[in-house]
C-alpha cells in the first residue's frame, strides 16, 4: 500500500503520464467498481460528483511526520424547531479515521483511496452537536477532508465541511470527543488544499456507502437520574440497615445483661430466701418433736412445717421461672413432667406422661413458660380436688405448628354448661393463655373425665428472633435447681 501511495504521488507529479492514467484506468476502476454504492451512483458514473459533493478542504495540523494521530473537533448547531429531512456524511482521512459524534463512535476506516458516506439523518436532533474525527497519518502526507449535507423539511440546506475552523485537541485531553466547549490550547487545523489538491489528484477512486444509522437506545435504567436514584436508594437501605444492626446488637447485648441478672436473681433467692426457708422448717420440727403429742403448741408446730414446705415449693417454682439457664422447650418439659409427679404422688391419681420425641430445643422465654406453667398447674390442681380420678395423662407434643400440652382425667367428669365460673380456675387458664397468643380448650361430661388442651404457636418459641444464637448464658460454677 505504502509502495502504492507512492506511485499514485509520483504519478500525480508527473500531470497525466501515461503512468498515472494506467493507474487510474486500471487500479483506478478497478476499485470503483468494488466499491460504488450500488443504484444511481455506480450505475449511471455519477459516483465521483456524489462523493465529492459538498466536501471542503484537505486539513490537518501544523506538522506531518510518519506514525501521527492528529484529533479534530467540530461544534454545530440544528436551529430550533429544525426537522431533518436528510443528513448525508462524506470523508476520509489519509491514511486512517475513527469517526465520533456527541461523543459516540460512529464509523471508522483505513482505505483513503475511497470515500465513506454516513447517513446520519436519525442521529440530529435541534440544538449543539459535536463532530469529532482521530486521524492516523502511516508515513508521507497527510489529510481529512470532509463533508456534511443537512437538509431540512422546513428551512433550506445546511452544509459542515472541513476547514480552518477545525479544532486540533491534544493527545493530553481526555474524553475530548465528548467536549462541548474547546479549551484555549486548541489551535485551528492547518488547509492543505481543496478537493484533488496534490497529492490527491486522481482522487477518490471509490465510494463506500452503508445503511442509515440508528440513534442509541438508551433504556431508562441506563440513564444518569436512575442510576443515582437507586445508588441512593442503596445508601439509604445500607444506612437503615446499619442502624438496624446497631439495634440488634444494643438489644443482644441487653437481653444478656438481663439474662446475667436473671439468673443472679435466682441465684440470690434459691441461697438467701432458700437457706433461711430450710432453717425455719428444721426450727419447726424440732419444736413438733419437742412438745407433747397433740398438745396446741405441737399443732401450730405441724401447720407451720406444712406452710414452710409449700413455701419452700412455691420458692422452687420462682427460681425455675425467673432462672434464664431454664429458657427452653426442652427444660420446660422436663420441669414440667417433674412437677406433675410429685404433686400427684402425694395423691390416690396415678401420673403417666407421653412426651413427644421430636420436640425442638427452641427458645422458650419467661412469659410463655410462666404461663403455660401456670395453666397446666392449675388443670392439675383441679383434676386433684374434684375429679377423683385414678389416673392421669400429661401430653406433650407437636401439631403442625402448634405446641399442646394435654392434661386428660379419667374422674367424674362435670357439665362445662353448668359451671358457674367460681373456683375452678378456668378463667384463669383462658386468660393466661391468651397472654401469650394462645388457646385453652376444656372438654368434659358426667362420667367421662376431663381434658384441658393447651395450644401455642410454634412461631412463640423463639421471641427473641435474632438473639437465638445466644439460646443460654455460659455455665458458672453454681447450677440454680
Amino acid at each position: 500500500m505504502f509502495r502504492y501511495k507512492q506511485l499514485l504521488r509520483h504519478g500525480a507529479r508527473a500531470r497525466h503520464t501515461w503512468l498515472a492514467l494506467a493507474l487510474w484506468l486500471g487500479v483506478g476502476w478497478g476499485a470503483m467498481e468494488a466499491h460504488a454504492a450500488p443504484g444511481e451512483t455506480g450505475a449511471n458514473g455519477n459516483w465521483m460528483l456524489e462523493a465529492t459533493n459538498h466536501l471542503g478542504q484537505w486539513i490537518w495540523d501544523t506538522n506531518t511526520f510518519d506514525k501521527q494521530t492528529c484529533r479534530f473537533w467540530k461544534p454545530f448547531e440544528i436551529p430550533p424547531k429544525a426537522v431533518v429531512k436528510k443528513a448525508i456524511l462524506h470523508l476520509t482521512v489519509d491514511n486512517g479515521y475513527v469517526l465520533f459524534l456527541d461523543g459516540n463512535e460512529i464509523g471508522r476506516g483505513s482505505d483513503w483511496r475511497s470515500v465513506t458516506e454516513y447517513n446520519i439523518s436519525l442521529l440530529l436532533k435541534p440544538g449543539r452537536h459535536i463532530l469529532a474525527v482521530e486521524g492516523f497519518n502511516d508515513r508521507l502526507e497527510a489529510g481529512l477532508i470532509f463533508g456534511l449535507h443537512i437538509q431540512f423539511a422546513n428551512r433550506e440546506p445546511m452544509d459542515v465541511v472541513s476547514d480552518d475552523s477545525w479544532l486540533v485537541v491534544p493527545a493530553t485531553v481526555p474524553k475530548w470527543m465528548a467536549k462541548k466547549q474547546a479549551r484555549p490550547d486548541w489551535h485551528g487545523a492547518i488547509m492543505e488544499g481543496p478537493v484533488h489538491h496534490h497529492p490527491w489528484e486522481i482522487w477518490p477512486i471509490g465510494l463506500t456507502t452503508g445503511p442509515a444509522l440508528q440513534p442509541v437506545v438508551v433504556h431508562f435504567w441506563q440513564t444518569g437520574w436512575f442510576q443515582l436514584a437507586l445508588l441512593s436508594l442503596l445508601l439509604l437501605t445500607l444506612a437503615a440497615c446499619f442502624r438496624l444492626w446497631t439495634q440488634l446488637a444494643m438489644q443482644a447485648r441487653s437481653q444478656k445483661l438481663l439474662q446475667a441478672e436473671r439468673i443472679r436473681i435466682a441465684r440470690d433467692i434459691h441461697d438467701d430466701l432458700g437457706a433461711q426457708l430450710t432453717q425455719l422448717l428444721l426450727l419447726c420440727e424440732v419444736g413438733q418433736r419437742e412438745q407433747p403429742k397433740d398438745s396446741p403448741a405441737q399443732i401450730q408446730f405441724n401447720q407451720l412445717c406444712v406452710l414452710a414446705r409449700e413455701l419452700s415449693c412455691g420458692m422452687d417454682e420462682v427460681v425455675w421461672t425467673v432462672n434464664a439457664r431454664r429458657d427452653t422447650l426442652r427444660d420446660f418439659t422436663s420441669y414440667v413432667c417433674k412437677f406433675a409427679t410429685v404433686f400427684l404422688d402425694a395423691t390416690p391419681i396415678r401420673c403417666r406422661l407421653d412426651v413427644a420425641p421430636d420436640l425442638p430445643d427452641a427458645m422458650f422465654d419467661l412469659p410463655l413458660r410462666r404461663n403455660l406453667f401456670l395453666a397446666v398447674k392449675e388443670a392439675l390442681n383441679n383434676a386433684a380436688k374434684y375429679s377423683s380420678a385414678t389416673e392421669l395423662f400429661v401430653r406433650i407434643a407437636r401439631a403442625g405448628e402448634t405446641l399442646v400440652v394435654t392434661v386428660e382425667d379419667n374422674g367424674q367428669g362435670f357439665d362445662p354448661d353448668k359451671l358457674t365460673g367460681e373456683r375452678n380456675g378456668m378463667a384463669n387458664m383462658a386468660h393466661r393463655m391468651g397472654e401469650i397468643n394462645g388457646r385453652c380448650e376444656v372438654m368434659s361430661a358426667p362420667g367421662a373425665g376431663c381434658r384441658a388442651i393447651f395450644t401455642v404457636p410454634l412461631e412463640n418459641l423463639s421471641t427473641r428472633g435474632w438473639f437465638n444464637w445466644h439460646r443460654r448464658p455460659a455455665a458458672t460454677a453454681l447450677e440454680i435447681s
